[in-house]
């Protein structure tokens, strides 16, 4: 059937291209293992639509598709790099699909708008946010102060002092990131610092002082509860509960990677990724219960745009999940994260 339908007749009409292609995206997307054959005609057919489609179906399309894993490769580069942002927008933001090269490439040669929904991705490499700091306006530099998914260069990180360093927004999302190194978060604390001396309103310079106490704060805090962890003064769960309750992912990723012995950044990878399966291993490797594991499903559904379905379904089969294969898991991820 896939075969046979990538031999459209050139002469079908936008909606009728439209409706074929829908129709089929419906049949390939029961499939969550498709084959290398289906996928490429798949990807033939979708091709073929794409050029001849409207903006406002592009979209709808794109919005179908724009999280599936296995979506051709060809496909989600179409989409991501398409000249309107409406239509590119979500693919940029959540394709697991799309490589840092697919990114770059994009960001060097596309609108603001498309930079900034590349800010939004869950993830974003140092090599990324080099390219956002140096082309993006003000929306884009807010936009990826503010992403706690987003690594910095050390030549990125100046740069972005450099062009956004006088826009209290954000030095004030800087200021609010939890993973901040001392060294540069010091550098962001002197720059509020000099704004609010600078600043003929007192209103603005109290409001980012206070946001970087709170920072300290949390990031005291989070120190305390791993103390209390290890005490056993406090329940993982309890803990858990809070952090992912209040979308504190990294300090979430933190607790997660202090209690199971991995690395922050593994542990904030398994955490942001779309597959739940990693996040599920390590949980129930920790014996977390299912109300926090839930509570850290929403958190991920927040910012990766899951529905409610989808929790309900990973908290099913989070339920199903032997502990002691959990456990064997995480051990060789550990093993294999050591050796590599």
């Amino acid at each position: 059937m896939l075969r046979s339908l990538t031999r459209m007749p050139a002469d079908m009409s936008s909606d009728s291209r439209r409706q074929l292609l829908n129709a089929v995206t419906d049949l390939f997307l029961l499939d969550q293992e498709p084959s290398d054959l289906a996928k490429e005609h798949y990807g033939e057919i979708a091709m073929h639509s794409l050029s001849n489609l409207e903006s406002d179906a592009r979209k709808g399309y794109a919005e179908q598709v724009a999280a599936v894993p296995t979506l051709p490769h060809k496909v989600a580069v179409t989409l991501a790099g398409d000249t309107n942002a409406d239509v590119a927008r979500l693919v940029l933001t959540l394709s697991p699909v799309l490589t840092d090269t697919d990114l770059a490439a994009i960001a060097v040669s596309q609108s603001q708008q498309h930079l900034v929904a590349i800010a939004e991705r869950a993830r974003l490499s140092e090599g990324l946010t080099d390219i956002l700091v140096e082309r993006g306006d003000r929306t884009v530099l807010h936009t990826v102060s503010a992403n706690e998914g987003a690594q910095f260069s050390d030549t990125g990180f100046e740069r972005l002092l450099e062009r956004g360093g006088d826009d209290s927004d954000i030095a004030t999302a800087l200021s609010q990131r939890s993973d901040l190194a001392s060294n540069r978060a010091q550098r962001v604390l002197r720059i509020v610092e000099q704004l609010s001396e600078s600043s003929d309103s007192s209103a603005q310079p109290n409001k980012a002082q206070l946001v970087v106490r709170h920072a300290r704060q949390q990031r005291f805090e989070v120190r305390l509860l791993i103390a209390d962890l290890v005490a056993k003064v406090r329940e993982v769960d309890d803990v858990l509960l809070m952090l992912a309750d209040e979308d504190r992912a990294y300090h979430l990723a933190q607790v997660l990677a202090q209690i199971s012995d991995i690395g922050t950044e593994q542990a904030l990878r398994v955490l942001m990724q779309r597959d739940a399966s990693g996040i599920a291993v390590l949980c129930r490797s920790l014996g977390v219960g299912e109300e926090a594991f839930r509570a850290i499903l929403n958190l991920r559904a927040r910012r990766l745009y899951f529905s409610s379905q989808d929790i309900d379904d990973d908290v099913l089969d989070y339920g199903k999940l032997d502990p002691a294969t959990a456990d064997r898991t995480l051990r060789f991820l550990k093993l294999k994260t050591k050796i590599g």
